[in-house]
């Protein structure tokens, strides 16, 4: 039953991106439950009490509430794609960890005291070294894509909003090529759904297991 699975998210929270997206291809069916960050609901509160998106409730009450966590339970369940034959998970790594460390202080210098130029910097050399990979295939490990390209290319598309004439002008073609393949992708329009901050009682949204194409 779709209504099993409850997943709270907030649209364009990469990390929340990423786990739908794995629950997309995976064709797992979910009850999407949008948050307002400025006003978290209770219900997702007590399912996990660190207060971020995205969290998986599942029907049995167990909560997964990191992302990478939820990609990987959906996939090992099922990957009709082989995303897990392509995976990368040092790389993975190194976005969450350096990468996104220095995509904050870019975004948000205010927030963090920060020099945002010598972050964005120090960004591009992540950005430089994935389009070093794609000179010579579409995805980041291989032919077709995959999980590292699932959870990465979000990461990479808040980068590039920060300051899109600037990202488009940098020399980076195979990466913003990809990112622009994904971004006019079926499976990434999918995940993208537009609906309004979820209160108690309001109807469920069911977001169906079907198969989405590219």
């Amino acid at each position: 039953m779709a209504t099993e699975r409850i997943l709270y998210s907030f649209r364009r929270c990469p990390y929340a991106i990423r786990a739908r997206l794995a629950l997309a291809i995976n064709e797992t069916p979910y009850v999407l439950r949008e948050v307002k960050l400025a006003r978290k609901p209770e219900a997702m509160l007590e399912a996990s009490p660190k207060g971020t998106v995205p969290v998986l409730v599942l029907a049995d009450a167990t909560v997964i509430d990191e992302s990478s966590q939820i990609m990987r339970w959906a996939l090992e369940r099922n990957d009709p794609e082989g995303w897990l034959e392509r995976d990368d998970v040092a790389l993975i790594e190194r976005n969450d960890g350096a990468f996104k460390h220095d995509l904050d202080r870019y975004k948000y210098p205010d927030r963090h005291d920060s020099d945002a130029e010598a972050h964005r910097a120090r960004g591009m050399e992540f950005l430089s070294l994935l389009d070093a990979r794609l000179a010579d295939q579409p995805h980041l490990c291989g032919a077709r894509r995959g999980i590292a390209d699932a959870a990465i290319m979000p990461f990479v598309r808040q980068f590039a909003a920060v300051d899109s004439d600037w990202f488009a002008a940098q020399p980076i073609p195979h990466l913003q090529k990809w990112l622009a393949d994904n971004l006019a992708s079926r499976l990434f329009e999918t995940v993208m759904l537009r609906v309004a901050p979820w209160s108690p009682g309001d109807p469920a949204v069911v977001v169906p297991g079907d198969a989405v194409e590219s």
